[in-house]
């Protein structure tokens, strides 16, 4: 088997020790780790021209020296546009400074864990703007948590401070007491619009949405009492490295309790640059009088929108369109049809339902240059549909909170489906794994693992997990079943927890639910193993309608010419929509139920 590091990657139970050793000893772990032998990259053959094979992760000292240099580069620029309203670089600059002199008031220095609970608010990128420059960690935090989540993660990771807004305050207030939490800075919607508009969204909000539940946080400063009052206080630059640690970005906890992955400095400014470089074939097309514009309808407290829209725009000079509620899709679909974009990244779910809305056609989506897809498995129905309606290919990728999150991507410039997550990002090193930690032949399934400046530092306060998900050779485990073909693209079959077993074959849901969701009459599908006696497991889909006179036997009638036997669903049920996680990624577990 292979071994992960242990020994002197053990730490004790102070975190605030353990913040400046891990950021050492890992540092050394990556430097080691990028240095290695490594095999040859078949997958540069299939790069686009003009990529580069790899980026330098080293030409930013910290996350803070990249938002600085675009600050004073940018200043004139919209760095943000939010229900309206613009929010330029210099004006992120002077706010951000405030917040962290605030910050440093309190008491936080160098290596003190903030949380961050807020939706696509101007206030979010604002807050982690303060928080790095301040010296401190941004720990990410999924708004929708319940009291007890929220409990954990906060004494998990020694949060000192939170920044929230205070529609989720009263989840808050019944577990605070439990938490190290010394600090509270309290946003509403409505903060940054401005003293008239700001007054009559917080009014909506508040009292005729009914969307702040009643709360008691007396500790409690507004997010603008905070900045005022930052504004008059002195600002201490802190001495930040690439060694230090930037986010703890903590993953889904759907094999047990949620951890937190230590991503340093570096691996967030080299992942903001490979994405930088991989999407510059179709960016350059960009015309110059035109800013680089994406659309964040993904949460960004979810790694993939924190660097692949908020971090990649800053260091692009962009303007980022910040969308609070992706689930409603005319809202979402109003603010972009007043807007000219060229990147859009999100989630196969968001793709499908905007391509079946019927205000798609109100917005101009002639200026799009790029669609990532990412989070789940983009299906061949809705890629070919977004082909058809907006010309700009879903370009898939692959990614996870330990990396950054992306490891690889289709190239931005094909037209046609692969049907795979694409090949190796510059500067990453992918392999397949078999159960004892050898590289399988190609084009043979195992366990996907990945090298590169974007991987983690390990995860926080967890030397077991982390030497239980790296190789000797520096490599990530990542848990996803996987395949690479002879030009070095990547196919995911699946998580090793989703596989299903029927008859002793593998059956990957992924495929299931590709080939059923081309199936006529079908909006969405999930693919799950349901007990069965004679075979251990058998097919179960689940399916949301299109169509409202679909049948089970049309289905499975479908699935007959396309899947073997054995892959075909035995039950199917119809539902009115299907469970997903704030991103939209559908919850496969809660449909098995409890365990």
């Amino acid at each position: 088997m292979s071994r992960g590091p242990s020994g002197p990657f053990l730490f004790g139970e102070n975190p605030d020790a353990n913040a400046s050793v891990l950021s050492q000893l890992w540092g050394r772990l990556i430097r080691m780790q990028t240095s290695a032998t490594t095999p040859e990259r078949v997958w540069l053959g299939s790069y686009p021209e003009g990529v580069p094979a790899d980026i330098d992760p080293d030409q930013y000292p910290s996350l803070v020296a990249l938002m600085e240099d675009s600050f004073a580069r940018y200043a004139d620029r919209t760095a943000y546009s939010y229900m309206g309203k613009s929010i330029s670089y210099r004006q992120t600059d002077q706010d951000s400074q405030a917040l962290a002199a605030w910050l440093q008031s309190q008491g936080l220095s160098k290596g003190d864990r903030v949380a961050i609970m807020m939706p696509n608010v101007p206030q979010y990128p604002l807050a982690v703007a303060a928080v790095l420059r301040a010296g401190c960690v941004v720990v990410n935090v999924n708004p929708l948590y319940t009291a007890r989540e929220l409990e954990h993660q906060l004494k998990d990771s020694g949060a000192k401070a939170i920044f929230i807004i205070e529609n989720f305050a009263s989840t808050l207030e019944k577990c605070i007491a439990s938490t190290p939490v010394q600090h509270v800075l309290l946003a509403s919607m409505g903060d940054r619009l401005g003293l008239l508009k700001g007054a009559v969204v917080n009014h909506v909000v508040r009292n005729i949405k009914k969307l702040v539940p009643p709360f008691h946080l007396p500790q409690a400063v507004r997010f603008n009492e905070a900045l005022a009052r930052g504004r008059k206080l002195p600002f201490k630059r802190p001495d930040l490295g690439p060694q230090d640690i930037a986010v703890l970005q903590y993953t889904g906890g759907t094999t047990g309790v949620s951890k937190g992955a230590v991503l340093l400095h570096r691996n967030v400014i080299a992942n903001a640059l490979q994405s930088e470089a991989w999407n510059e074939p179709v960016m350059k097309r960009v015309p110059a009088h035109e800013q680089p514009t994406s659309v964040c309808a993904l949460p960004l407290y979810h790694i993939f929108a924190f660097t692949v829209n908020m971090m990649l725009s800053m260091r692009t000079g962009g303007k980022t369109i910040l969308i609070p509620n992706p689930r409603d899709l005319p809202a979402v679909l109003q603010e972009l049809s007043k807007h000219t974009f060229h990147s859009f990244p999100a989630v196969n779910t968001l793709f499908n339902g905007l391509a079946h809305h019927p205000d798609f056609g109100k917005v101009n989506w002639s200026n799009l240059k790029v669609s990532v897809g990412g989070g789940m498995a983009v299906t061949s129905g809705v890629a070919k549909l977004w082909l058809e309606k907006t010309g700009c290919p879903i370009c898939e990728g692959y990614g996870l909170s330990e990396t950054s999150p992306s490891v690889s991507c289709n190239p931005p410039t094909s037209q046609e489906f692969t049907g795979t997550v694409g090949v190796p990002l510059p500067s990453t090193w992918m392999k397949i794994l078999d159960d004892e930690g050898a590289e399988v032949p190609q084009g043979q399934p195992g366990e996907i693992a990945i090298k590169g400046p974007q991987v983690m530092a390990g995860y926080w306060q967890r030397p077991d997990e982390t030497a239980r998900v790296m190789t000797a050779d520096g490599y990530f485990k990542s848990g996803d079943i996987g395949v690479m073909d002879e030009r070095g693209y990547f196919k995911i079959v699946d998580r090793k927890k989703d596989m299903i077993l029927v008859s002793g074959f593998n059956v990957y849901p992924n495929e299931v639910e590709d080939v059923v969701s081309a199936c006529p009459g079908v909006l969405e599908c999930a693919a799950i193993g349901v007990p069965d006696e004679k075979t251990g497991e058998a097919v179960k889909l689940v399916v949301v309608r299109k169509d409202p006179a679909l049948t089970v036997e049309q289905i499975q009638d479908y699935c007959k010419d396309k899947l073997t036997a054995y892959k075909v669903p035995r039950q199917v049920e119809f539902r009115q929509e299907l469970p997903k996680t704030p991103v939209g990624k559908i919850l496969r577990r809660e449909l098995r139920g409890p365990n």
